[in-house]
């Protein structure tokens, strides 16, 4: 399979409602590991959060999926995900899942299975660790099963109605890695369209150099262009028209740093004016402690930056959520 065109993008996209989501975790997961070994899916917590982003008017999540829970747990893994996409599309929601990723917040540790580390008090998402780790990534002994673990999800799930699009690398070259997360990247695009999927894929753009070659790569091998944001509404919007040549839909999957100025009050209603489908970072503050700020160790930030409600469920800000709704017409 070819990249799609843009006439074949459009298309699809005509069809597809605008998706508004966020970056998922469940509040009790320190990571990705956590939130999907067997031992620690918190199926419960899972099912009462997505039906409270149901009822707050959103209508996707974005997930990202470790290898080495896959390596670990194979069809047990698979079983997991199923799931929750269950969970998910009971609630209306639409899933959006990622498969590899260079951040690591957690510099010290490679991901490992079993019990994961807690939070480190004060630090913003201090044990997210990538997938599937720098070692897993640069091993030639490792490519036979990172290419069986996209066979396995994206074969077994190519053409279900639940899975809105691939993300299939997060981040690529983050972590000083550079260049050198090029071979995976563009392997992971060729293993996915060897299982035929009739979802897009993609994987973002998250530095503004638009001549960088791991950002070329991303948007060569892009079925849809996709993007990070976390800046204010004017550079969102200086970028956006810089990508506008591609002719293709446009996500951004991941945005809201309130610190930044990057906020409901002007992104939300411009994503919506522009039909840019999106999906903010975090949900329910937790274990990832993501609604503390990059770089500083302070448990009491004078606004969050990322997450949007409370454990109990109630709303950082009430009018977020409220604009939220009134966007997709359900007030």
């Amino acid at each position: 399979m070819k990249v799609w065109t843009s006439e074949q993008a459009n298309q699809w996209y005509e069809k597809t409602a605008w998706q508004v989501g966020m970056n998922y975790l469940p509040s009790t997961a320190v990571n990705s590991t956590e939130m999907w070994q067997k031992e620690s899916f918190d199926e419960a917590t899972i099912r009462r959060e997505l039906a409270w982003a149901a009822d707050c008017g959103y209508n996707s999540v974005r997930v990202f999926l470790p290898f080495i829970v896959w390596e670990a747990e194979g069809d047990t893994f698979l079983e997991t995900f199923e799931t929750f996409l269950r969970i998910a599309a009971e609630n209306g929601l639409s899933v959006l899942p990622i498969l590899f990723d260079d951040c690591a917040f957690d510099q010290g540790h490679d991901p490992f299975p079993g019990k994961q580390l807690d939070p480190v008090p004060g630090l913003h998402n201090g044990r997210w660790t990538p997938s599937p780790g720098f070692r897993n990534a640069d091993d030639p002994a490792k490519q036979s099963a990172l290419r069986g673990y996209v066979h396995a999800v994206v074969g077994v799930h190519r053409n279900d109605a639940r899975i809105v699009a691939w993300d299939l690398f997060n981040e690529p070259g983050n972590t000083n890695r550079g260049n050198e997360s090029l071979p995976l990247l563009v392997n992971c695009f060729r293993w996915a369209r060897e299982c035929g999927p009739e979802q897009p894929l993609t994987t973002g753009v998250w530095r503004t150099d638009l001549h960088d070659s791991v950002n070329c790569a991303m948007l060569e091998l892009s079925d849809v262009i996709s993007f990070h944001s976390y800046q204010p509404i004017a550079k969102t919007k200086e970028f956006v028209d810089s990508v506008r040549s591609f002719g293709k839909p446009l996500f951004v999957t991941e945005w809201l740093c309130r610190e930044h100025d990057n906020g409901f009050e002007d992104h939300l209603p411009y994503f919506a004016e522009e039909k840019i489908s999106c999906w903010h970072w975090g949900f329910v503050v937790g274990r990832t402690q993501t609604n503390l700020w990059w770089g500083r160790n302070d448990p009491n930030p004078p606004v969050w930056q990322h997450d949007v409600l409370h454990p109990d469920g109630t709303p950082y800000r009430a009018e977020e959520m409220e604009l939220l709704r009134n966007l997709r017409g359900l007030n």
